[in-house]
């Protein structure tokens, strides 16, 4: 029977759908249905990448992110930039913009490093010094004299003499060195004459002596090794520091070499006394001073079973008047002191060692003086 109002077309869909589900036969598919499933997890479809490879994109530009704040925050002042670091990082691969954003409750709390300020260590070494002005302050001065009487060893040794300074002592006294003529005697010279010095700074490990002017002239080697201990004694001397290296320099920079011969690149060190001191030499009283008839000789002398032998010679009478003082140790630089007993003149004073194997003269030194 018909039904009337019904839709014709409505009615031939029913029966199509209902002729076509009649025909399906239903089967056990679960295993199709897990097939499928593994098949959808393998990495065969060319869509997900796009998803992955943003996220990828995200955590790599945290991490970098991360660690540009982190290595620029523990980067000393003495550090280098490490290269490839991230002053050299792509910025299109770090894109700040496509950084997650994390709610405030899970943000990480910042490391210490990201929250400090760069920490300079400090230097280990000492800041060189210079010392203070002072008045009529006595300080020694080496030279170089001529070594009479012996052929062992160098021509020339190093005499010591006493000068009265103002000033920064160190800086005065090598300033007086650098002019034979402040040395008051024929007999020694010094090779420094005509430089110019600049300033003398200094701490426990190292003496820095700094000109405006080295001199010009070449030595040969033993005379400019000489000459370049005269001013490692001289500056140690005045400041009390035997040990201490010295370092030449010229407006800040060494030279190349010193009196055409000595490196100065590395600091000197001082050289041992017998292989450079004068054997035997007077420091009182100076040479061409008037004295009273009273007067003492001192010195210093490494002699033979502490022997130092002298004689006076009047140079108008050539009366000569000789016998020997003992220094206060043998074998080893020592004062000596003895008190002539001269008339009143001019007379030339001489102290010198004699050699226990033959009894001749070996080294002197000598004085002129007047006595009252």
């Amino acid at each position: 029977m018909n039904n009337h109002g019904e839709d014709p077309f409505d009615e031939l869909m029913r029966r199509s759908l209902a002729e076509e589900a009649d025909r399906i036969e239903p089967t056990d598919s679960l295993h199709e249905i897990q097939a499928r499933v593994r098949t959808q997890r393998a990495p065969v479809s060319r869509r997900p990448w796009v998803i992955t490879a943003g996220a990828a994109v995200l955590g790599t530009a945290a991490a970098i992110g991360a660690f540009a704040v982190l290595n620029d925050n523990t980067k000393t002042a003495d550090q280098p930039s490490i290269a490839g670091g991230p002053d050299t990082t792509n910025s299109a691969s770090a894109d700040p913009s496509t950084a997650p954003t994390l709610p405030a409750s899970s943000k990480p709390a910042p490391t210490k490093a990201a929250t400090l300020a760069p920490t300079v260590a400090p230097s280990d070494k000492p800041r060189a010094r210079q010392e203070p002005e002072v008045k009529q302050k006595a300080v020694p001065i080496y030279w170089l004299g001529k070594v009479v009487g012996n052929t062992n060893g160098p021509d020339y040794r190093l005499y010591r003499t006493w000068q009265s300074i103002n000033g920064r002592p160190a800086e005065e006294a090598l300033r007086l060195m650098t002019m034979s003529k402040v040395a008051g005697d024929p007999d020694y010279t010094s090779p420094w004459d005509g430089a110019a010095v600049n300033s003398v700074r200094y701490t426990d490990d190292l003496i820095t002596v700094d000109f405006k002017q080295l001199p010009t002239a070449t030595l040969e080697p033993d005379v400019a090794d000489m000459a370049a201990q005269q001013l490692v004694y001289t500056v140690q001397g005045v400041l009390r520091q035997s040990s201490t290296p010295v370092q030449i320099t010229e407006d800040g920079r060494s030279p190349a070499k010193l009196f055409g011969v000595v490196d100065t690149t590395e600091p000197l060190n001082r050289a041992q006394a017998l292989n450079v001191q004068a054997m035997v030499w007077i420091e009182t009283p100076a040479n061409n001073q008037t004295v009273k008839q009273s007067f003492k000789v001192t010195g210093t002398a490494a002699a033979y079973e502490a022997q130092v032998d002298w004689q006076a010679t009047n140079l108008k009478t050539k009366e000569i008047v000789k016998n020997y003082a003992k220094t206060a140790e043998g074998q080893k630089f020592s004062p000596y002191v003895f008190v002539p007993k001269l008339g009143s003149g001019e007379w030339l004073i001489e102290v010198y060692l004699t050699s226990p194997e033959d009894g001749r003269i070996t080294d002197t030194d000598s004085k002129t003086i007047y006595v009252k």
